[in-house]
């Protein structure tokens, strides 16, 4: 899954750290979530979205994949 959360944490001037408390996350949660290697929760996906004012999927982008099963 692609995510934009590092350029919107950037656009407010955030540190990992601050968006990390603001969250109620570690700062290693937010660096693996904008690093590609963890997804995050619904609720905290939901929680991101709501604090930046943008919606979810604005934030996270889930690639299409075939299934032609």
């Amino acid at each position: 899954m692609k995510n934009y959360l590092q350029k919107l944490r950037k656009q407010h001037k955030l540190t990992q750290q601050e968006l990390g408390e603001k969250m109620k996350v570690t700062r290693q949660t937010i660096i693996a979530i904008e690093n590609g290697k963890f997804n995050p929760s619904v609720i905290l996906a939901i929680k991101i979205s709501r604090f930046f004012g943008v919606p979810v999927d604005e934030i996270f982008i889930v690639e299409d994949y075939d299934n032609e099963d």
